[in-house]
């Protein structure tokens, strides 16, 4: 039978799209099916299911995400009563989630409806659904004592209607009554209550939204400026001195066209990032001469400059009345909303909480989430050396929002934080080091001219070759500074890895530093080693990376079921390609006869039941292997390209494995959401129960 889990809440504006994201996180954690049902909507399409089918991949059918639309629910309630309407809704459940394993179901809004007592319907819902209840209560302007007795009211409104209530989540309390709050709802409820603080940038509207609600043109910026939260509003009338001393960190200028002297010096603090503003915005329908725009464009380029046409003071009354809302328009958004929740709520209570069965196969998405989770759970410390680029600093952001792990930045500090201001992205809370200037420059030359001398190395060399900033963050690394490394976005394999081999060295158990491929297909992820660092191992090597993928595998919840692969099947070949497989095999299960390997075995008789059933009948692994291993680099190198390019999946990676501490590349045309999984890899790998 589908699981359900019925979000709810008790009137409007409880920033319920929050908790309703971070539930889906959590249960896209544990099965790869999971549905979404809203019984009552009020225009299709349904903007949080869009959010929602694009950020987890659902395959759901947008027509079966919700039940009716509020006008007809009206009609039938009006006309054949709430047995009638209560009927259909579960009715049109039923029919969705029959295909899945767990179904969120998002509660009504009260927001402009014509049915009477929505909490009954919504309990009733839960009810007839067998779904279990988490109720959100808001607290938005609300004293402390306030918000306490409207969720004791709320947890007795909806257990008194027959309801499972298996957790209560308080959203949008004031940051200094949050603590208070958690502690006396904690001694006043029998089930687990979460208190989440507010966040301004959730409720602040990005530039793009401004622009589009007061009908502005956009003279100068582009879509990275357009997309930034204006989380305040300076309005410019004041002379320039007292002016600049009024502005705020990510705030919206609005002032009339004709002033070009407050436009020019609000972008020059923008560029010196004293503060660094969201935009500007001109009234009256007056605009800087053309010279001033172009002065503008260079000054800071990027940065949003939009024309409306009224005055001031309506335009004034319509900034004050905008709020945003999540969408998939808004990516950092998601990723703040995502970082508040998980901060602030036990995610593995909650998670048991609401009883959903992990499947076996880990699908791409459960992979991704139990992998940021792992890394949540003891942070450690990343240095990212190309702190200067653009994805870089764009993961930068989404890491730091989640809360994934700590980061160093590698760069010139103002040349950084200007970047990051002309992005629109939050990095306050990395530490940024410049190698050129930084005190440890010198104790890092010491060492590595202590380290390399047999090579001929002297300190006046190794002053120089520590400013490169993958040598400066491959030693931090070393030297207990970070725990582990990032690179390769801008940089080539050589350039990321060859400090690594030089300064860190391989672990004692290891023979070799080898590497794998997380392959993310469509239901399930595949590990492939090793496709990027040895040309071509031999059995001895071979075996080592068998056994080291496994390992890397099992670490990151994926059951190790090696195939050693070959372009023969059992032994029906021979050569000595083959030969060589066969023993690596044979070296393997010498090793560990605690894993389960086959080899040597074609990539088809290893991935796909019906030809194992021919060619390998009986076999553990044939057909269900879940670490290929190709024979060289050759092979697993073109094996994973084809692969990535011709079935869609992501390929995360290489991912380094035998270093005594983390570092780990990055393809030169790796995409944010990669850098951002290649971060959390690594931080689980530094973490001390990492193998």
């Amino acid at each position: 039978m589908t699981r359900s889990v019925y979000v709810t809440g008790i009137d409007r504006g409880d920033g319920r799209q929050v908790v309703e994201l971070g539930i889906m996180e959590l249960l896209t954690r544990q099965t790869g099916r999971v549905g979404v049902y809203r019984p009552l909507l009020h225009d299709a399409p349904d903007r949080l299911f869009e959010l929602l089918r694009a950020r987890y991949r659902l395959d759901q059918d947008a027509r079966t995400a919700f039940g009716m639309d509020y006008h007809e629910a009206s009609v039938v309630l009006a006309e054949k009563g709430t047995d009638e309407l209560v009927s259909r809704l579960v009715d049109r459940y039923h029919r969705a989630a029959r295909d899945y394993d767990v179904m969120l179901v998002l509660g009504t809004d009260y927001a402009e409806t014509n049915l009477p007592d929505e909490l009954a319907l919504n309990a009733r819902l839960a009810n007839e659904l067998g779904a279990v209840v988490v109720p959100v209560v808001g607290g938005t302007k609300q004293t402390a004592e306030s918000v306490r007795a409207e969720a004791r009211n709320a947890y007795r409104a909806y257990e008194s209607l027959g309801c499972q209530v298996v957790a209560m989540v308080v959203n949008r309390v004031a940051k200094t009554d949050r603590d208070v709050i958690a502690e006396r709802l904690a001694a006043r409820l029998p089930v687990p209550c979460y208190v989440l603080p507010d966040d301004k940038s959730l409720s602040a509207p990005t530039v793009a939204q401004i622009t589009r609600a007061l009908g502005g043109e956009v003279l100068l910026g582009d879509e990275a400026g357009l997309a930034r939260d204006a989380l305040d509003f300076v309005f410019g009338g004041a002379m320039l001195p007292n002016f600049l001393n009024a502005l705020t960190p990510g705030c919206l200028v609005v002032t009339p066209g004709d002033r070009s002297d407050l436009v020019i010096g609000a972008l020059a603090a923008h560029t010196s990032g004293t503060p660094a503003i969201a935009g500007v915005l001109l009234t009256l329908n007056e605009r800087p001469a053309p010279h001033i725009l172009e002065m503008a464009a260079k000054l800071a380029p990027g940065t949003p400059v939009v024309s409306v046409a009224g005055n001031s003071f309506p335009t004034a009354a319509e900034l004050f009345s905008l709020q945003s809302r999540l969408n998939s328009a808004t990516p950092r958004k998601l990723e703040t909303a995502l970082g508040l929740f998980e901060r602030h709520v036990d995610t593995a209570e909650l998670r048991d909480l609401l009883s959903v069965t992990r499947s076996e196969r880990v699908t791409p998405m459960m992979f991704e989430h139990e992998l940021l989770e792992r890394a949540r759970t003891d942070r450690r410390r990343v240095v990212l050396p190309e702190g200067t680029e653009e994805r870089v600093l764009r993961a930068a952001d989404v890491v730091l929002r989640r809360g994934v792990c700590d980061l160093t930045l590698l760069g010139e500090e103002q040349q950084v934080l200007k970047k990051a201001a002309d992005l629109g992205i939050d990095i306050g809370a990395a530490q940024i080091i410049d190698p050129a200037t930084s005190p440890l420059r010198e104790r890092f030359a010491e060492y590595y001219a202590k380290a390399r001398a047999h090579k001929g190395m002297t300190v006046e060399l190794a002053n120089d070759v520590v400013t490169d900033v993958n040598y400066f963050g491959t030693l931090m690394v070393q030297e207990g500074l970070a725990d582990g490394m990032v690179s390769g976005s801008v940089h080539s394999t050589a350039a990321t890895i060859r400090p690594a081999f030089e300064i860190i060295k391989t672990k004692p158990d290891a023979a070799i530093v080898s590497s794998v491929f997380f392959m993310c297909l469509a239901d399930q992820v595949l590990v492939y080693g090793d496709c990027a660092v040895n040309p071509d191992p031999d059995a001895e090597q071979l075996a080592d990376i068998a056994i080291q993928s496994a390992a890397t595998a099992a670490a990151f919840g994926v059951e190790p079921r090696i195939a050693m692969l070959s372009y023969s099947t059992g032994t029906s070949g021979s050569g000595a390609d083959v030969d060589k497989v066969r023993k690596a095999t044979e070296l393997v299960r010498e090793r560990r006869p605690d894993l389960a390997v086959e080899g040597p075995i074609q990539y088809d008789a290893a991935v796909e039941p019906s030809v194992a059933a021919t060619k390998l009948p009986g076999s553990d692994v044939a057909g269900r292997a879940t670490v290929l291993i190709f024979p060289d680099l050759n092979t697993g190198n073109n094996t994973y390209k084809a692969v990535q390019r011709s079935a869609g999946a992501v390929a995360v990676g290489p991912v380094l494995q035998g270093l005594r501490k983390p570092v780990n590349d990055l393809s030169r045309g790796a995409l944010v959401q990669d850098i951002v999984t290649t971060v959390a890899i690594t931080a689980v790998q530094a973490q001390p129960t990492a193998p």
